[in-house]
């Protein structure tokens, strides 16, 4: 039992996402209110926190955000809690949820584990990335679909948050697994993921801005690059996501709104990767790209264009 801090903003819709993943850094509970009476309307995100924010880097964090996302920087208010378990009260919205093949749930969870899933333990205050809004679910069933006809040998997490994806990917394949962040605090998070979840043979885990560490070169190329980061950095990295693919590798992209994955795909595509397949789930794509066109496309494969209204 110990006092706490909540955080509150309010964000338009379409940066919802975008917002939970910058704050959730911060290193607390982010949760959402959906009970806008309008579907436009601003949105509140409360995150529960055991201390006051640093001040600076907030509003980098936000700054960054609204910039990526088109929108406003958002104010802010701060709040001391009440001498209460504010991280039960939050775990409490954060029930377990299953996406494809997964079951992703926190250490509160007391259900039984569902027979035929697989299940990832995510803690809820750990760190941005636990499977619940569709940027992070569109690589969870991206990667199921995947596990049906690839064997990947090497691959690499990119901007891997809590480490979801990385070990998502680990589960599937007996393969290594690279998982690297910018961000310290989520490679020390995802860490401490891998091994609660038994895989830190696995997934290594490091820091590294982009694709510059001796890391990311030492392992590489990959057979398959996981990006669910923002279009703008994606775009910004393709060179070097297509310079560490393998010939024949898959990368797949997400954080994109709808409105963004035409940009992001045509950026790849002028480096010679190929649209396979994209998952739109409500506002979000994610995309998955080929390093080389493949002889014959695969069941659901769409071919090297968008379909009418697609995005």
């Amino acid at each position: 039992m110990s006092a706490g801090i909540c955080l509150t903003l309010s964000v338009p819709p379409h940066g919802v996402a975008a917002f939970e993943d910058a704050l959730a850094i911060l290193g607390g509970a982010v949760v959402r209110d959906d009970m806008a009476e309008r579907p436009q309307a601003p949105v509140t995100l409360s995150v529960y926190l055991s201390q006051a924010p640093d001040d600076s880097r907030l509003q980098e964090l936000l700054q960054r955000t609204a910039l990526s996302v088109n929108c406003p920087v958002p104010g802010f208010h701060l709040e001391a809690l009440p001498d209460t378990d504010w991280v039960t009260l939050s775990q409490e919205a954060l029930p377990p949820i299953r996406a494809g093949r997964f079951y992703l749930y926190g250490a509160h969870n007391e259900s039984p584990i569902p027979t035929g899933l697989i299940p990832l333990q995510v803690e809820a205050n750990a760190a941005f990335g636990t499977g619940r809004h569709e940027t992070t679910m569109g690589c969870l069933l991206t990667l199921c679909d995947l596990a049906r006809k690839e064997r990947p040998r090497r691959i690499l997490d990119m901007g891997c948050g809590s480490g979801v994806l990385a070990m998502a990917a680990a589960r599937l394949w007996p393969c290594r697994v690279l998982a690297v962040d910018n961000d310290p605090v989520a490679v020390r998070v995802a860490r401490e993921n891998a091994g609660l979840n038994g895989l830190a043979r696995s997934v290594t885990c490091a820091v590294s801005d982009g694709y510059r560490s001796g890391r990311v070169r030492q392992d590489g190329p990959f057979d398959v690059i996981i990006a669910n980061i923002l279009a703008q950095p994606l775009c910004h990295m393709a060179k070097d996501l297509a310079r560490h693919l393998a010939p024949g590798g898959v990368a797949i992209l997400s954080g994109l709104l709808a409105s963004q994955e035409r940009q992001v795909f045509y950026r790849h595509r002028a480096l010679g990767l190929r649209l396979s397949r994209r998952y739109p789930l409500g506002e979000w794509t994610t995309l998955v790209l080929r390093k080389k066109e493949v002889k014959s496309r695969g069941p659901g494969e769409t071919p090297d264009r968008y379909p009418a209204g697609g995005g």
